[in-house]
C-alpha cells in the first residue's frame, strides 16, 4: 500500500465529522470577544497577535475544538504545529479536556521536527545527492519564486544514492564525527578551523533552507572558503549513511515540495486547517515549509507575538509574523490584548519599553486587575550588594515583611541576561542557606568549564587528586586517547604512585612519545611549576587561577571554539577568578565549594528558581527579580555590535519579555559597578531604563547613589534623568571606592559621559576627534588614532589597537593615560 492509500485509508476511518457537530460547544464559554473572533474565523488566513498573558493557548486549542466540534474538519485533516514536545503534550491536553475525550486521534499535531520526520520517512527516497561535487553558487538572492519553487511540476529528481524510509538522525555527536573526518580528509586544520564552527554554519545555512547549490555567494568566504563544498561532501556522506541531522528534517521536506508538484498537492489537499503557535520563532524553512502547505487553500492560523520574537542567534525571523499580511492578503489579523496575569503597572511598563521598538505590529495590552505595586527600581554599588539585596528581599517576601504579601519559594525568580550572573546569586543563596534552583541549565559550579577548571585547580593544590587529573589530562585535547591513559594508569599503579608521577614517568620512559609525550610532559611540568607559585607571596591566587587556565591552554581552547555558547563560558571562567577574591587561597576556596555543594540536596522543597530571561520564556511567576540591567551587559554589547539595530530591538523585546513573566511584584536593578576583565568598571543604567514610564515606576535607590529621591519617587522626570544622575554621581571618592581600589590594585577609572543619542542612532557618522579619550563596553577605554566615516582607529588600554564603529563607544571626561 502507497503512503498516499496509507493515508486515505486512515481519512475513511477518521471520526465522523457529523456526529461530532451535533455535540455542545462548551468550550467557547468564557472566551472574551477577541479570543472567540480568532476561535470562529475558521476559513481564510488568521493572524491571531496574542500579547504576553493573553490566553493565546486557550484561544488556540479551542479553534482546534471548534474545527472537530463543527464538523468542519476530521482530526486528520487538522495540521498543528509548535516548537517543544511539552507545549505540544499541553496542547493535546487541553483539546482532550474540551472535547472530553483523549486527542490522541490527531496524528499531525507535534513539533515541526516530529511532523516532518513523518512525512519524510514516506517519501526519503526523493532525496538524492547530484553526482557532481562542483557546486555553483548564487550570485544574486534567492527570489520569492525560488525559495517557493516552481509553479507546477517537479525540477526532475537528481541522479545518485538516495535517503531510505529507515534513516537514522543523528546527535550532536555523530554529526561532529563526521565533520571532523570530512575536515581532516580536506587537510584542513581543525585547530585553526574547529570543525564545530563548520557544524554552526551548515545548521544556518539549514535554518535558511539553503542546500549546497543554493548558498549565495555572499556566503562563499564561509569556513576559509570552504564551508560550501565541505556542505556538499557532508550531505552526500550522510545519504550514503542512510542518515539526516535535525536540520534535514525541515529542509528535506522543503526540497521535495518544492520539486515534486504532486506530493504537494496532495499535503495541500490532505492538511485542510493549519495552525501554528509560537510563529514569531519560525526561521526560514520552517516559515517556507508552511507557506508552501498552506499554498491551496490559505486555511491557515498562525499564533504569535512579534514582541517577544527573542531567538535571532539561532535563525528566527520577526520578520516571518511582520509580512504575514503580505504573503497572505486579505488576512484576518486579530489582536489578544486582554492579559490576565500581570498588574497594570507592570504592563504599563512592559509597554514604555517596548514602544522604542519600530515597525511593529502593535498592541495595547490591559487587564481588568487591580492597580498593584508599581515597578520597583533599584541602583546598586556593585553586583555582590546587589545579590545581598535580593536575598534580603527574598526573605523578607517569604515573611510577608516591607509591605509585600507573603510569597512562597516556588512563586518567585531572578532573571538574568547573561548566565555567569549567576554565580553571585548562587554564592550567596548557599552562604545563607536559601534553597535555589537553575532552570534551563546546570548551576554554577556543575557547569563542564567551571569543573574542568576546578579540576585543574585540585590538581595545583593536590598532586595526589586522581580524579581531577583524570578530567583534565585530555582537556583540552593533546592527543592521548584512552590508550595513552590507560597506559599512565598502568605506571602509576606498578609504581604506586599518583597518575602525575605516572605521566611524569612514562614521559621520562617514553612509554608514551610523539604529540602526545609532548604535551604530557608540558602538563606535568605545569602542574610543578603552578604548585611552586602556591608560595608565592607577590602572586595572589587570582593572577595564579588565571595563569593556570592561559598556560594549560584551556582559555585558548574556548577562545578558538566557534560555537555560540563559547563567548558564555569565557565569561563563566571570568566569573569564577572574580569568585576566588572572597577568599584566601586556592585551597580554602576549593573547600567552600566542596562543602556548600555536598550540602545540596534535591529534596522536593520549595526554591527560588534562577534562569536567564531566554530560559522563562512561556513562564510566569508572582515576584519577579530582573538583575544587571546596565548598558553592555543587557542591552548586550556582543548582540548590538554584531547585530546593530537589529540586535539592540531584540534586546528590548528580551526586556519586554522579563517585565511581563511578573504576576504582582517587578522588581528591576543594576549596579554602579562590576569586574571586567579582572578591573573595576563603572556601568552605565542601561538605556532602557530610560524607556520605562515614569508614573508606573517606584525608585528605591538611596540617595547619593544613582540620584535616588528623583525619578518617578520625586520632583523630576525619570526620563534620562537616572542615567544622567548615575554618570554624574560623585561615589569615587568614598570609602568604600578607596578600599575597593586598594584591594584590587588598581587605579580609578574615569566616569563615560554618556552619549546615548549617537548610540541609538545607528546611522550617525563620528563626532569624535583625533586624540580623545574614549570608552567601549567590551574593550574598556582608549585613545582614537585615526577617524574614517564612522570608523574609528583606537588603541585600547588593555586590548590593544582596533578599529570599531562610533555608534559603540562613548566619549570619556579628558584624562590622561
Amino acid at each position: 500500500m502507497s503512503s498516499f492509500d496509507e493515508m486515505d485509508a486512515f481519512e475513511g476511518a477518521s471520526l465522523s465529522a457529523r456526529a461530532m457537530a451535533a455535540r455542545p460547544q462548551p468550550y467557547l464559554e468564557g472566551l472574551n470577544p477577541a479570543q472567540r473572533e480568532a476561535v470562529e474565523q475558521l476559513e481564510g488566513p488568521v493572524l491571531m497577535l496574542a500579547g504576553a498573558g493573553t490566553g493565546k493557548t486557550r484561544a488556540l486549542t479551542a479553534r482546534i475544538a471548534h474545527l472537530l466540534m463543527s464538523g468542519t474538519a476530521r482530526p486528520n485533516e487538522i495540521l498543528a504545529v509548535t516548537f517543544t514536545n511539552k507545549a505540544a503534550r499541553e496542547m493535546k491536553t487541553r483539546v482532550g479536556s474540551m472535547l472530553g475525550q483523549p486527542a490522541e486521534g490527531m496524528p499531525w499535531l507535534g513539533t515541526f521536527h516530529a511532523i516532518c520526520v513523518k512525512l519524510l520517512r514516506r517519501h526519503a527516497e526523493l532525496i538524492s545527492i547530484p553526482g557532481t561535487m562542483d557546486l555553483p553558487h548564487r550570485d544574486e538572492p534567492l527570489t520569492a519564486q525560488d525559495e517557493l519553487g516552481p509553479p507546477g511540476g517537479a525540477r526532475g529528481a537528481p541522479e545518485g544514492p538516495h535517503l531510505k524510509s529507515n534513516f537514522t538522525i543523528l546527535d550532536t555527536d555523530d554529526q561532529l564525527r563526521l565533520l571532523k573526518q570530512l575536515v581532516s580528509a580536506a587537510n584542513i586544520d581543525d585547530k585553526r578551523w574547529p570543525a564545530r564552527q563548520l557544524a554552526s554554519i551548515i545548521d544556518g545555512w539549514k535554518n535558511r533552507a539553503l542546500t549546497p547549490e543554493k548558498v549565495p555567494a555572499a556566503d562563499a568566504g564561509a569556513y576559509n572558503h570552504r564551508g560550501v563544498e565541505l556542505y556538499a561532501q557532508y550531505q552526500r556522506r550522510l545519504i550514503e549513511l542512510n542518515a539526516t541531522d535535525f536540520g534535514d528534517l525541515l529542509l528535506h521536506m522543503v526540497t521535495i515540495f518544492q520539486t515534486h508538484a504532486d506530493v504537494l498537492e496532495r499535503y495541500q489537499r490532505w492538511f485542510r486547517y493549519i495552525l501554528v503557535d509560537e510563529y514569531q520563532d519560525t526561521n526560514v524553512a520552517q516559515y517556507l515549509w508552511l507557506r508552501l502547505l498552506a499554498g491551496g487553500h490559505k486555511n491557515i492560523c498562525c499564533v504569535g507575538d512579534d514582541d517577544q520574537s527573542i531567538y535571532g542567534w539561532r535563525g528566527a525571523e520577526v520578520g516571518n509574523i511582520l509580512r504575514f499580511e503580505k504573503d497572505f492578503p486579505g488576512a484576518h489579523v486579530v489582536r489578544l490584548e486582554q492579559n490576565y496575569r500581570s498588574t497594570p503597572h507592570i504592563l504599563a511598563a512592559a509597554s514604555g519599553v517596548i514602544a522604542g521598538n519600530e515597525g511593529r505590529l502593535g498592541k495595547t495590552l490591559f487587564t481588568d486587575l487591580t492597580e498593584g505595586e508599581k515597578v520597583r527600581l533599584i541602583g546598586h554599588w556593585d553586583g555582590e550588594e546587589e545579590a545581598r539585596w535580593i536575598g534580603e528581599e527574598i526573605e523578607a517576601a517569604q515573611k510577608g515583611t516591607r509591605g509585600m504579601a507573603p510569597y512562597g519559594l516556588d512563586q518567585m525568580a531572578i532573571l538574568v541576561r547573561a548566565s555567569h550572573q549567576m554565580r553571585a546569586f548562587e554564592d550567596r543563596f548557599l552562604t545563607i542557606g536559601l534553597p535555589y534552583r537553575v532552570i534551563g541549565g546546570p548551576r554554577f559550579y556543575e557547569r563542564m568549564e567551571i569543573r574542568d577548571a576546578m579540576a585543574y585547580f585540585r590538581v595545583v593544590v593536590s598532586p595526589d587528586d586522581d580524579l581531577a587529573f583524570e578530567r583534565i589530562v585530555n582537556t583540552p585535547k593533546r592527543g592521548l586517547g584512552d590508550k595513552a591513559q590507560q597506559t599512565i594508569q598502568r605506571m602509576a599503579r606498578s609504581n604506586g604512585v599518583s597518575l602525575v608521577e605516572g605521566a611524569r614517568l612514562c614521559v621520562q620512559t617514553k612509554n608514551i612519545g610523539g604529540k602526545g609525550g609532548n604535551a604530557l610532559g608540558k602538563l606535568v611540568d605545569g602542574v610543578d611549576r603552578w604548585g611552586r607559585m602556591l608560595g608565592d607571596k607577590d602572586l595572589s591566587h587570582m593572577e595564579l587561577a588565571e595563569i593556570i587556565l592561559d598556560e594549560s591552554g584551556y582559555t585558548a581552547h574556548w577562545q578558538n571554539d566557534k560555537t555560540p555558547e563559547a563567548p558564555g563560558r569565557l565569561e563563566n571562567l571570568k566569573e569564577l577568578v572574580k569568585a576566588l577574591e572572597g577568599f584566601e587561597n586556592l585551597q580554602g576556596f576549593l573547600e567552600h565549594v566542596s562543602l556548600i555543594m555536598d550540602n545540596e540536596s534535591d529534596d522536593g522543597d520549595e526554591k527560588v528558581s534562577i534562569m536567564t530571561l531566554h530560559a522563562a520564556k512561556g513562564l510566569e511567576f508572582p515576584c519577579v527579580f530582573l538583575p544587571g540591567w546596565e548598558d553592555g551587559l543587557f542591552p548586550s554589547q556582543r548582540s548590538m555590535d554584531e547585530s546593530g539595530l537589529k540586535g539592540l530591538e531584540e534586546e528590548r523585546r528580551l526586556a519586554y519579555v522579563g517585565i511581563t513573566r511578573a504576576e504582582e511584584v517587578c522588581t528591576i536593578s543594576f549596579a554602579a559597578n562590576r569586574r571586567v576583565f579582572g578591573q573595576w568598571q563603572s556601568s552605565m543604567p542601561s538605556r532602557f531604563i530610560d524607556e520605562l514610564p515614569q508614573a508606573h515606576v517606584e525608585v528605591l535607590t538611596p540617595p547619593g547613589l544613582y540620584g535616588g529621591g528623583y525619578g518617578a519617587a520625586g520632583m523630576q522626570p525619570l526620563r534620562s534623568d537616572l542615567a544622567e544622575r548615575a554618570a554624574e554621581a560623585n561615589v569615587y571618592n568614598s570609602p568604600g571606592w578607596r578600599r575597593l581600589q586598594e584591594r584590587s590594585q588598581q587605579r580609578p577609572v574615569s566616569q563615560p559621559r554618556e552619549t546615548r543619542n549617537t548610540v541609538i542612532d545607528m546611522s550617525a557618522v563620528s563626532s569624535f576627534t583625533v586624540g580623545e579619550r574614549v570608552f567601549h563596553q567590551k574593550f574598556g577605554y582608549g585613545a582614537i588614532q585615526g577617524i574614517e566615516g564612522d570608523k574609528l582607529e583606537i588603541a585600547f588600554e588593555k586590548a590593544g589597537t582596533k578599529k570599531v564603529v562610533a555608534k559603540f563607544v562613548t566619549g570619556c571626561d579628558d584624562i590622561p593615560f
